[in-house]
């Protein structure tokens, strides 16, 4: 999966990226976000993301300026804007910014601009594998995680399969012969969230899905997506969300 990080000061927006993209079903995962350039720049220096979804004015730093700050770090960036000028594609054009979107952000314009940055990665990442096959790459260190951890991709499928039901993490690691302490650790170091958080974060996920694509009440959707305590599902929405699922839907125009 692409590892997306998504810098955007306005919340209703960034958790509109956040919750309405299927990223799923785009071969991605959020690995984070951020508030202003500054917080950006920091979560792209420690996350690694294979690409940045950004805003162009944000408090403390730009958008533009963050991706300068960055560009010794490998990664694609899809920029958006309100700013119909020319003198920031001019830019973003200088900084090799794959993509440039105007707001408010059209999904399918974002479904195909994705599309084209995630082929600008595999053909990154086809020459990497290249360069790194070379013979003179034979004495490696015992001991390196494998990269897309054969237990993690388990782990994953368990969750997207099982989310409606109660998943433990002890029962997943008895299933699958680890312990504990080993999954924990490749999950974090692949997914860059816990299992729990995960865990949590694809079920709001597909609430969201469900609240948009169907007529359920709230609460039957919490218990479909695997909270059987409402006030608990509500709690945890407002977590992740910032803030109850009346209220968002309300400010993203879906009420």
């Amino acid at each position: 999966m692409y590892k997306v990080l998504l810098v955007e000061d306005e919340e209703i927006i960034r958790k509109g990226l956040m919750y309405l993209v299927d990223w799923e079903k785009e071969d991605c995962v959020v690995v984070g976000e951020a508030g202003d350039g500054v917080e950006g720049t920091e979560k792209i220096r420690k996350l690694r993301p294979d690409m940045v979804i950004t805003d162009v004015r944000m408090p403390f730093l730009s958008g533009l300026d963050m991706l300068e700050q960055t560009r010794s770090i490998p990664y694609a960036a899809i920029v958006i804007s309100g700013y119909d000028e020319f003198e920031y594609a001019q830019r973003a054009i200088s900084l090799d910014v794959t993509e440039y979107l105007l707001k408010p952000v059209d999904f399918t314009a974002l479904h195909k601009a994705l599309i084209r940055v995630k082929e600008k990665i595999d053909t990154l990442r086809q020459f990497e594998r290249q360069v790194q096959a070379r013979p003179v790459q034979i004495h490696l260190p015992d001991g390196l995680p494998e990269p897309g951890n054969r237990y993690v991709r388990k782990v994953l499928q368990i969750i997207e399969s099982q989310y409606s039901q109660k998943i433990l993490l002890q029962d997943v690691c008895e299933d699958l012969g680890v312990s504990s302490v080993y999954l924990q650790t490749k999950f974090k170091e692949e997914m860059h969230y816990t299992f729990h958080d995960y865990l949590n974060r694809y079920r709001i996920q597909q609430a969201v899905k469900k609240m948009k694509e169907t007529d359920y009440k709230v609460y039957e959707i919490a218990d479909m997506v695997g909270f059987s305590d409402y006030k608990y599902f509500i709690q945890v929405f407002k977590k992740y969300v910032g803030m109850s699922p009346k209220k968002f839907f309300e400010q993203s125009g879906n009420s």
